[in-house]
Order: C-alpha cells, then sequence, then structure tokens
C-alpha cells in the first residue's frame, strides 16, 4: 500500500495528551508562589483574586504559544533562534534563563528546608534532596516519562493539601466571588506585581517548547496540546486562589515574611494537623519546583550552546545538576550564616530584568514567523494577550531595576 493509502495517524486523546503542562505547573507553584500569595491574601483578602486570573491568562498564552512551536517546527527553541536571528540570542538566552533557574533554586532549596524543619531538626536535610534529586536526573534513562509521572503525583498531593487547608479556613464565599471584579487598577504596585511574577512565570512558558517533543506530540496532537495547557493554567490559578484564600479567611493583617513564619501562624488556628497538611502541600510545592526549575536552566543553556537538547543527551542533565548544585550552595550559605548572598541576588535580579521580556519577544516573534510557523501562526487574539503579557514583563522588569537592582548598586558603591 503506498504512503498516500495509508491511513493517518490517529490524534491521541486529550487525556492521553495531559503532561507538560502539569509539569510547567510544578514550576510555577513554589515557595515563592506560596509565599507571594499568601501574603497578598492576609494584607488584602480576597481582593485581588482578579489579578490571580490576569496572570494565569498571560501564562497560559505563552505556554500555548511555546508548544506550538515546538510542535510544528519540531526543532529546539535554541535551532530556532540560531537559524533566523544567530547564535548570539541562542546563547545570551540560554546563559540567562540558567541565571534565573539558579536564583530560583535557592528559594526551592530554603523551601523545602522550611517544611522538613519545622518537625525535624538540622541543617543538611537540603544535602539530601539535591542528592535525590540528581539521581532522579542522571538515574532514568526515559526521563520526561518518569518525570511527567512524579509530577503528576505532586499536583495531586499539592491540590488535596491546599484543599483541607480552604475547607478548614472556612471563607466567606460572597467576599470571594467580589475579588474576581478588577479594582483597584491604579495600585499595581510592588506586591502585585509580585503576584504576576511569580504566576507568570515567562521562562517556565519558554520550556514548554521543549516538553512538547518531549511528549512526541505531532501536528495533529495541536488541539489536545491546547487542552493540556488550560488544564495546568486552571490547576496554577486553583492552588494560587487557595493559598490567597485561606489567608484571607484565618490570617488576615498578619505580616509573614517566609513560609516557615506561615506554616507556624496556622498552627494555633488549624491544630497539628493543618499545619502537617501545609508542610506536605509546601514540600510538594518546593520539591517539584526543585526538579523541573533545575531542568529549565539545564536544558536551555545547553541548547543555546549547542550541546544537545533533549534528555538523551548528556549536557542538558549535566547543566541541570550545575543548577542543582548552585543552588545548593548558596541555600546552605544562607541556612548557616544568616545572611543572604547579596551580590548573587542582585546579579540574578538584574539578568531577569533583561532576559524575561527578551524571552516573550523570541515567542512572540518566532510564533509569527510564517517561514517556521505556516498556517499555524499567532491569532490576532493571541497576539493581542501576548502583547499586553510582554507590557507586563516591561513593568516588572522596571520595578526590578529601579526598586531592588539600583538602590543595591547605590548602596554597594556609595
Amino acid at each position: 500500500m503506498s504512503t498516500e493509502e495509508q491511513p493517518s495517524e490517529k490524534p491521541r486523546s486529550w487525556v492521553k495528551s495531559i503532561g507538560p503542562g502539569l509539569v510547567t505547573a510544578c514550576v510555577v507553584i513554589g515557595p515563592g508562589s506560596i509565599t507571594t500569595s499568601t501574603n497578598i491574601g492576609a494584607a488584602d483578602g480576597y481582593s485581588k483574586s482578579w489579578v490571580v486570573v490576569l496572570a494565569v491568562v498571560f501564562m497560559l498564552a505563552y505556554m500555548q504559544m511555546a508548544a506550538r512551536i515546538g510542535v510544528v517546527s519540531q526543532m529546539s527553541t535554541g535551532d530556532l533562534v540560531r537559524k533566523h536571528a544567530g547564535n548570539w540570542l541562542a546563547i545570551l538566552i540560554g546563559i540567562g534563563i540558567f541565571f534565573i533557574a539558579a536564583a530560583f533554586q535557592f528559594g526551592n532549596n530554603i523551601g523545602v528546608h522550611a517544611a522538613i524543619t519545622t518537625y525535624a531538626g538540622g541543617d543538611y536535610w537540603i544535602f539530601l534532596f539535591n542528592g535525590l534529586a540528581l539521581a532522579f536526573v542522571f538515574g532514568f534513562k526515559n526521563l520526561y516519562a518518569t518525570l511527567e509521572k512524579v509530577m503528576a503525583c505532586f499536583v495531586s498531593f499539592m491540590l488535596l493539601a491546599f484543599f483541607i487547608n480552604v475547607f478548614f479556613a472556612k471563607p466567606d464565599v460572597g467576599e470571594l466571588a467580589k475579588g474576581f471584579i478588577p479594582t483597584g487598577l491604579t495600585e499595581l504596585g510592588l506586591p502585585l506585581v509580585g503576584l504576576i511574577g511569580t504566576t507568570f512565570v515567562i521562562a517556565a512558558a519558554y520550556y514548554q517548547s521543549y516538553l512538547a517533543r518531549f511528549k512526541g506530540w505531532k501536528i495533529e496532537d495541536l488541539k489536545a496540546g491546547a487542552v493540556d495547557a488550560r488544564v495546568s493554567a486552571i490547576i496554577m490559578a486553583l492552588i494560587t486562589l487557595m493559598l490567597m484564600t485561606t489567608a484571607a479567611a484565618v490570617l488576615r493583617g498578619n505580616k509573614l515574611g517566609s513560609v516557615s513564619d506561615i506554616a507556624n501562624a496556622l498552627h494555633p488556628l488549624f491544630g497539628e494537623k493543618g499545619r502537617i497538611i501545609f508542610c506536605v502541600g509546601l514540600f510538594c510545592a518546593a520539591f517539584s519546583s526543585f526538579i523541573v526549575n533545575s531542568m529549565i536552566g539545564g536544558f536551555i543553556l545547553a541548547d543555546g550552546l549547542k550541546m544537545g537538547s533533549t534528555p538523551q543527551d548528556k549536557a542538558p542533565r549535566i547543566l541541570t545538576g550545575a543548577v542543582l548544585i548552585v543552588g545548593m550552595g548558596v541555600a546552605f550559605y544562607v541556612i548557616k550564616s544568616g545572611t543572604k548572598p547579596m551580590p548573587a541576588i542582585v546579579t540574578a535580579q538584574a539578568v531577569t530584568v533583561l532576559a524575561a521580556p527578551l524571552m516573550a519577544v523570541t515567542l512572540l516573534w518566532l510564533a509569527n514567523k510564517k517561514e517556521i510557523m505556516g498556517e499555524h501562526t499567532n491569532s490576532v487574539g493571541m497576539n493581542i494577550v501576548g502583547g499586553l503579557g510582554l507590557i507586563i514583563l516591561l513593568i516588572t522588569a522596571f520595578n526590578t531595576a529601579f526598586n531592588k537592582v539600583w538602590p543595591a548598586i547605590s548602596k554597594a558603591i556609595s
């Protein structure tokens, strides 16, 4: 039978296509997003729920763009950038994402440490969990398939743990509903920009193009892949809103500095069982983000340096290990000394100011390039949402540059 006479491969069902989005959700919901969303809920109650929805819409748009680029081109994003813009841009993006991932990894280590040391003393737990993460990265031949299954379990635990906390909190449903009506648009200050920034994680969206290829998606799977992105966006929104709602119901007016503060604040309200449940959710969020975040930094840098871009290549795994080790080293220094490594933090923030908008512009450019996408270029609606998302990233970059990076540099040179 000729090739023309052979039946075309049927697209896989949307249920079987679910996976890349769950992996992305795991890196978005980490200690940083838990701390930020809880603090917003404690300070502003339910009134900023609409901000979460807005951030998730932007995240969804860029996830869909990235996945479509990976599926239609069947090339790594680094190779596409090299081919159509030049090697310099691929390297720049790779280095930028590596630094961002290393900075996030510091926070993930602190989150894992906080969850464990709430019940078990000692400052050396992070060595054990980094060892487990390294074993995971290097121990499985089919890394992506294993990653997908493990992340699905972590997401399930997070949803269950934080839902139970909401059940204990007994939120005001009427007040919660009003929170989805946009208000205070002129008050989009640092806390709200932070909430958007911990939900709309452009590096994670960028990595979706890699995950879509790892999953084996083809053109016929695009619709099912869109469902995967929507399901993961709903999960991100649900978990963030559950954290904000719990804080709005029982922690209103409290000032909470870290995830440890949050766990301890819940203890007198929910009892020991409630705190344990929260810590389970925190651990799942931190450790799942722990693994995926390090892979984002390692794989995209390896791709930028033309050292491979798939789980079968050695360099992406080695550079993933480098992200893990850097994050562990910085976190252990902070835990033992009690002081933050400000030069490293400021450097990471400065890199983020440049790299985040650059990644968004790159995805928008590739997704609209007819030579790559053919008939699957962005729709007008997708470009509008993507453009608004880019504006938000530029606002976030401006805030970071002038309210964090520049003051730190001025202090250092004065």
